[in-house]
């Protein structure tokens, strides 16, 4: 991409899976400098080490910290904003927490961002934020209305938000957790066979964010089209793969803020979005608050909608959900009887 070329990008909470990602991507690309800001220096270390590149610049901080948020924030073009507390359970008893990482934190990257004269700035979001019942998924959610609201008073930063599920593979996903239970001879621990969840790579991931880093309008928000599986399709497929077709499930209920699917789109969103063929832009409401000037301009029927979540999605079944499974370097270690460690 041309745009990248001498420039200069921050990826927040970049030490983690998206992070890694990032950067088996675009090490080697035209960018002058890839900042990395995170709050794990042995981590950072073992990044430092694995790449050895001098274009990869490290920074010890937190988004909670506007201060060190600057500090790495100055002379960058390009924010690709993954910082996050993701687990629900753990935010679950820890909700302000969450807040403070969620959504101050952001507000935090995006204020400097537009102090610094940053160009161009990509926040990553999740499915839970769509009818959050869960502390991450409201957190989430008021990120996503952060950046929107940021994004219109915002003239030379464009501000856009991606929206996507399950990342198999990532750090703390159930996938390398069933891994190693089939692997220990362990019983495979599912809260519900018929739980349902959107499916995507690591890869996926970052095009979707590309996708919205190269066509996004301020306030913009993006989602990717994805296959869905149940639970009980998910722990077959693995099964079947590692040989252990009639190993041991035992099913343990449903976890603290939990949902039964997931939503990539409300009813209220897809009424308004654009579906690009394998996305999904959904524009921000650019109205102010005099309503009145507004009537009958842009009428958008609701109750004609319906919302996009992982029950009426494609659905994957065992073969498809192996397919995808094999796409992952992760699994295909594993397929091949390799010890490996969670795919970074």
């Amino acid at each position: 991409m041309n745009v990248f070329q001498d420039k200069v990008l921050l990826i927040t909470g970049g030490t983690g899976s998206f992070g890694n990602a990032v950067l088996r991507r675009f090490l080697n690309s035209d960018l002058r400098e890839i900042r990395i800001l995170s709050r794990d220096e042995k981590k950072q270390d073992d990044m430092r080490k694995k790449y050895n590149s001098p274009k990869l610049k490290f920074y010890i901080g937190d988004v909670r910290d506007p201060q060190s948020v600057m500090n790495a924030v100055r002379g960058v073009d390009y924010i690709y904003h993954a910082a996050a507390l993701k687990q629900v359970p753990s935010c679950e008893f820890h909700p302000l927490e969450a807040v403070k990482t969620n959504v101050m934190g952001t507000e935090n990257v995006l204020e400097a961002a537009i102090q610094c004269g940053v160009k161009r700035v990509v926040c990553l979001s999740t499915d839970k934020a769509v009818y959050p019942i869960n502390a991450m998924g409201i957190s989430k959610a008021m990120m996503e209305k952060v950046a929107v609201a940021k994004s219109r008073s915002s003239s030379s930063t464009v501000i856009n938000v991606t929206r996507y599920g399950n990342v198999m593979a990532s750090r703390g996903s159930v996938i390398p957790l069933f891994v190693d239970q089939i692997r220990s001879g362990q019983p495979i621990t599912i809260t519900d066979p018929s739980m349902t969840r959107f499916m995507m790579t690591l890869d996926d991931a970052v095009d979707l964010v590309l996708y919205a880093f190269e066509h996004g309008q301020p306030g913009e928000i993006f989602v990717q089209k994805a296959p869905a599986a149940t639970i009980e399709v998910l722990t077959q497929a693995l099964t079947d793969l590692l040989g252990q077709p009639e190993h041991t499930v035992r099913v343990i209920g449903t976890r603290h803020g939990e949902k039964l699917y997931e939503a990539l789109l409300s009813r209220e969103e897809m009424a308004a979005a654009e579906d690009l063929g394998g996305y999904y832009r959904v524009p921000p409401d650019l109205r102010d608050l005099n309503y009145g000037k507004f009537v009958e301009q842009g009428e958008v029927r609701i109750s004609e909608a319906t919302d996009y979540n992982s029950h009426n999605t494609t659905r994957l079944d065992v073969a498809g959900m192996q397919a995808l499974l094999l796409k992952l370097r992760f699994m295909q270690a594993i397929v091949r009887g390799e010890h490996v460690e969670l795919e970074e």
